[in-house]
């Protein structure tokens, strides 16, 4: 078991049931009420592990949602507030975020609106949210096909990551926390990338020290910018184009998962870099096999293609009216406030065809 402290939270990683999470839930939470946030999938596959093995839940409120982006609605959220109010909850009371990403952008958003901040963990199930999404203090909902358009940034008391969730996972979601993971490692440790582009993750389980140093990425990045002002934006490779791509399928049959959507931002990005020589082609050509060798790349049409730039255009790292990427200089070197003129991101897209 290691901890460690991510600004305001503390993040505990090792097997629930040895960390002391059922100590701290009686020293501090014995006499208040608890409400465990999830989503059809951890329901079903994730709240038995909760439940069974730790102390102190077993009068919990359990408040299901449905699964899926497509749920991460303002609308949900004023359901779980009237749910909230229903069952009496206070401030002093404790929301505990089970689930991937979406789970933990939403309940944090949840919680730190309700009563003005209502105390909150997070237990990230899906690799993607334990090597992202519960670190950092970003909390957020879409709005129509604006990825996290309406957030805050606020931090749970505790974070509780215990890879074992990950035995829960179809391999679809695995690959999904993949993308975060080479886009941790090609902004900033070219070292990792390199072991990481020659693992093949369909095919094994990966391993306990690759998931930590990925998460380490992000947490030595977010210590030294909390709120996004400069450094903190290289991890947003990657994001412009795939929140783009995922905002314009969102709420159509043919809806796209994060990661994935991570993974076409990463290739057209890292193209964006290249044409603009900033990566050889060498390096570029890495970037496409693994990206290419481990997801199922779609191919849009032009039509689709036309219509990324309105969504880009309210991404929330543009300023000045400019298209601004976080780019590579090189493998494991990201650049901030990249900006690029919309017809070499036009170019770029191209790959995507």
């Amino acid at each position: 078991m290691s901890s460690f402290f991510n600004l305001q939270s503390e993040v505990i990683i090792g097997n629930l049931t040895q960390t002391g999470l059922s100590n701290w839930l009686n020293n501090h939470y014995a006499e208040c009420k608890k409400v465990i946030f999830v989503d059809s999938n951890t329901m079903e596959y994730c709240l038995p592990l909760l439940i069974n093995f730790i102390d102190g839940l077993e009068n919990a409120e359990i408040i299901e949602i449905p699964s899926g982006e497509e749920n991460k609605t303002m609308e949900i959220c004023f359901s779980v507030w009237e749910s909230l109010t229903e069952y009496e909850f206070t401030r002093s009371d404790l929301f505990i975020c089970l689930g991937g990403g979406m789970i933990c952008d939403m309940g944090g958003f949840i919680s730190s609106l309700y009563k003005r901040g209502m105390n909150c963990i997070y237990i990230p199930t899906s690799l993607l949210a334990m090597v992202d999404a519960s670190i950092g203090g970003k909390t957020g909902i879409d709005m129509g096909p604006y990825k996290n358009h309406l957030g805050v940034f606020s931090f749970p008391k505790k974070v509780y990551i215990d890879i074992d969730f990950l035995n829960t996972l179809p391999q679809r979601e695995i690959i999904n926390g993949w993308a975060e993971m080479l886009k941790h490692a090609l902004v900033a440790d070219a070292d990792h990338y390199t072991a990481l582009e020659n693992f093949d993750v369909k095919d094994s389980i990966i391993p306990l020290d690759w998931v930590e140093k990925s998460l380490m990425i992000k947490h030595e990045i977010v210590e030294s910018d909390p709120k996004e002002s400069g450094r903190r934006k290289l991890l947003n490779f990657g994001h412009t184009i795939g929140h783009a791509i995922e905002g314009v399928l969102l709420n159509s049959e043919h809806s796209m998962d994060h990661g994935l959507a991570v993974a076409h931002g990463i290739l057209v990005e890292a193209k964006i870099s290249r044409l603009l020589n900033r990566l050889t082609s060498e390096e570029f050509e890495r970037i496409e096999k693994s990206i290419t060798k481990t997801f199922e790349l779609r191919k849009f049409d032009e039509d689709f293609i036309s219509k990324l730039p309105l969504l880009m255009r309210q991404d929330k790292k543009r300023k000045d009216n400019k298209f601004r990427f976080t780019l590579l200089s090189g493998i494991g070197s990201g650049e901030i406030d990249v900006v690029v003129d919309e017809s070499v991101v036009f170019d770029a897209l191209q790959v995507l065809l």
